[in-house]
């Protein structure tokens, strides 16, 4: 069976991205694995969506993380590594969590996250992932 691995991309965070990517491509070197970027949309609130209809801000939302995971598939296929990409909306951590078991993924890969005052106060989102996870051991989190 091939191996499977998660790559949450934060736009925000570019230097993350590439560290992922680096990541994910020294995997690819060793062992055959699947790999799904996966862009998680933040929830609208409820006073701008009241602007949208459904299905338009849906598109919004899918448009918008198609454009952020540009620069992640972008370096893959520079390094020659095929990956398909998702878009989802929801809450990161549990977000993330949920798209690793939905599609069968073994790994979830995170680049290096630079410190930050909300990283210390509520851990990163590896971190957050990771606790999430608790002791199932059904996924190992590569990263910070």
């Amino acid at each position: 069976m091939r191996r499977r691995i998660l790559v949450p991309i934060d736009p925000t965070e570019p230097a993350r991205t590439r560290s992922a990517i680096e990541q994910v491509v020294r995997i690819c070197r060793q062992e055959p694995v699947a790999v799904r970027l996966l862009r998680v949309q933040p929830v609208v609130s409820g006073h701008v969506a009241m602007f949208f209809d459904a299905q338009e801000l849906r598109e919004l939302q899918q448009s918008a993380g198609a454009e952020e995971l540009q620069l992640a598939q972008n370096l893959l296929a520079m390094a020659g590594v095929s990956c398909n990409s998702t878009v989802v909306v929801g809450r990161s951590a549990e977000t993330i969590v949920a798209a690793a078991r939905d599609f069968g993924c073994d790994r979830i890969v995170f680049g290096r996250e630079e410190p930050s005052l909300a990283g210390r106060i509520f851990g990163s989102l590896a971190q957050q992932v990771r606790q999430l996870l608790g002791a199932s051991g059904d996924l190992q989190v590569i990263g910070s």
